[in-house]
């Protein structure tokens, strides 16, 4: 059996989990009633530490997924952030979506699936 990792376990989740060289991340969320592009910020600030601890960085990404709470007001916001944190020729792939997220003050969750 191939070990499986899990970093910064709680009650309900992990906020990482590694398997066959491949990293789970947790959904992201920013500080809730900030701005898209803040809580964007503090999302992809997470992502940056947690695949430091998993022993990876945001060159190995594979996937990202991203929810907006307001797709047609944030998503430019959203991907002003986004395009200014992910490197040139290290773009993963992606998908954005609308839902309904834990309370209506956040505005962003980020999903990351990377490579170790």
């Amino acid at each position: 059996m191939s070990e499986i990792k899990r970093i910064e376990v709680g009650a309900r989740m992990s906020e990482a989990v590694i398997h066959n060289g491949t990293i789970y991340l947790a959904g992201q969320i920013g500080t809730p009633g900030k701005s898209v592009a803040e809580q964007t910020q503090e999302c992809l600030a997470e992502v940056d530490r947690l695949l430091a601890l998993a022993g990876s960085d945001k060159t190995r990404i594979l996937k990202a997924q991203i929810w907006l709470a307001d797709i047609a007001s944030d998503f430019p916001a959203m991907n002003g952030v986004w395009d200014a944190w992910v490197p040139a020729g290290h773009t993963p792939a992606r998908a954005t979506g609308q839902a309904l997220l834990a309370t209506p003050e956040h505005k962003v969750e980020i999903i990351i699936t990377a490579a170790l």
